[in-house]
């Protein structure tokens, strides 16, 4: 599965998205399709398929369980996790406590990101961007290795 794309979508008054048809086939576009939405990083949600959620719950587990950082990490990431499905119309439906987090509202940002799907506030995502654009070369290089010191 290879997630990618930046679409421009509507979060409406009960929290519900339409999810672009490109990324439904991606993530299964089965109502019975159990997807996981929780906290990512920068501000932004995560909405995962159950495979991938799998793979992340696997590789928190090798984190020392006497950790703070570790412990941190795991009561606010699945304290606040959801799982879901997408509706008959390919909607999904984002727990309000995660609208918050996300400081979701009005036109929201879904990006493919390889492996799941991120939300953004629009106004956040552009400012993200933005800030980067000019470093993308830099990024790119850091991203695969090849950062020069």
């Amino acid at each position: 599965m290879l997630l990618t794309g930046k679409f421009l979508r509507t979060l409406d008054e009960k929290h519900r998205l339409a999810i672009p048809k490109s990324l439904r086939q991606s993530l299964g576009d089965q109502a019975e399709r159990q997807l996981y939405i929780a906290p990512a990083t920068d501000g932004a949600l995560a909405v995962y398929p159950e495979d991938t959620f799998a793979q992340l719950v696997d590789r928190l587990a090798v984190g020392s369980p006497t950790g703070r950082d570790v412990r941190d990490y795991r009561r606010l990431f699945f304290s606040q996790a959801s799982s879901t499905n997408l509706d008959r119309q390919g909607r999904l439906r984002i727990p309000v406590a995660l609208v918050d987090w996300a400081k979701l509202e009005g036109e929201v940002v879904l990006l493919g990101v390889q492996d799941h799907v991120e939300l953004w506030n629009r106004g956040a995502w552009e400012q993200y961007s933005a800030e980067r654009r000019d470093r993308y070369d830099q990024i790119a290089e850091a991203a695969f290795g090849e950062a020069k010191t």
